[in-house]
């Protein structure tokens, strides 16, 4: 039986430790950017506000449709977030995925059947 709890004791610091290894992995990504895609009209910016709780990310992001929030998850270098927004045709849905290098994001949002690039740089 002391074998068991030592066996289990070890485990539990080993799974600790690896998670927290795990976290350090991911891609930092708390901050403002300035993201950029291309619209039915033309270029869109839009501004991205991020807060980061290891792999957990929130924020809003603001552009001409107002300022709207998100969540979503950064797993090392991958980045994905959804927003949803209430239109007077019902939930609009947008679900954004990506991979961070460093200062700069580059990814797809997919909308229902359409998709489009977008990207973003972090602002200093």
């Amino acid at each position: 039986m002391k074998r068991n709890a030592i066996i289990f004791a070890g485990l539990c610091v080993f799974t600790l430790a690896f998670s927290m290894v795990a976290r350090a992995d991911d891609a930092k990504v708390a901050g403002t950017w300035e993201m950029s895609s291309q619209g039915r009209q033309g270029p869109v910016t839009q501004t991205l506000t991020v807060e980061q709780d290891g792999g957990k990310i929130k924020g809003t992001i603001k552009g001409q449709r107002g300022e709207t929030p998100f969540e979503g998850t950064v797993k090392g270098n991958a980045i994905s977030f959804t927003v949803k927004r209430q239109t007077p045709n019902g939930e609009f849905v947008q679900e954004y995925t990506g991979t961070v290098d460093g200062d700069s994001i580059k990814g797809t949002v997919k909308m229902g059947e359409n998709s489009r690039d977008w990207s973003a740089k972090r602002q200093k």
